[in-house]
């Protein structure tokens, strides 16, 4: 454990710009806690993933603007989902840049989306630096002052391995429901 604390002191900060940039919810938990454990700094861990995940989607922007055809072969088995994240930016707007941050299936796919429809750039990169704040304050903090009871619950985890499979497994299969469920046309 204490290696494992101590890779991620060193590396942490490095981990955290990378999947950040790719919009990883759960790293960014993950900083959180290990800012309530003092093995990062909160401060810094906030700065970082803000300024990375809003470049992440800048990136993502700019790429459906400009080399639309490029990426168009890695999207072919996800129509559905750039129809589901189109008719979410058509139906909310401005607030599709915020609302995509916390979807984990469509958050790479609105930004594209966006693009392709012809969103203004700059009015995009002014939204999206607020959506990345927001995105980044409401799931770090949120982790940070949850930092106890998740500490707790691994403590416990070690005496019951199995049961963050099951966890594991139930959650995934319970989104996997409500997304096959609730995507389907009626």
């Amino acid at each position: 454990m204490e290696d494992t604390l101590t890779n991620l002191t060193t590396w942490g900060y490095l981990a955290l710009a990378f999947f950040s940039f790719g919009g990883s919810l759960v790293v960014v938990a993950a900083a959180g806690v290990l800012s309530y454990m003092g093995e990062m700094n909160l401060f810094i861990s906030l700065i970082i993933a803000i300024v990375f995940n809003y470049i992440g989607d800048m990136f993502l922007f700019y790429l459906g603007r400009y080399h639309k055809e490029d990426i168009k072969p890695y999207f072919e088995k996800h129509k559905r989902k750039i129809a589901l994240s189109t008719l979410i930016m058509r139906k909310y707007g401005v607030l599709a840049i915020f609302i995509q941050k916390f979807l984990y299936g469509i958050k790479t796919l609105v930004p594209i989306s966006m693009a392709i429809s012809r969103y203004d750039f700059k009015k995009f990169g002014f939204y999206n630096i607020f959506a990345s704040i927001l995105f980044v304050v409401v799931i770090m903090l949120s982790a940070f002052y949850a930092g106890g009871t998740i500490k707790a619950l691994f403590e416990a985890f070690k005496e019951y391995p199995y049961v963050p499979f099951l966890v594991l497994f139930a959650l995934i299969g319970a989104i996997w429901y409500a997304l096959e469920h609730f995507t389907k046309r009626r």
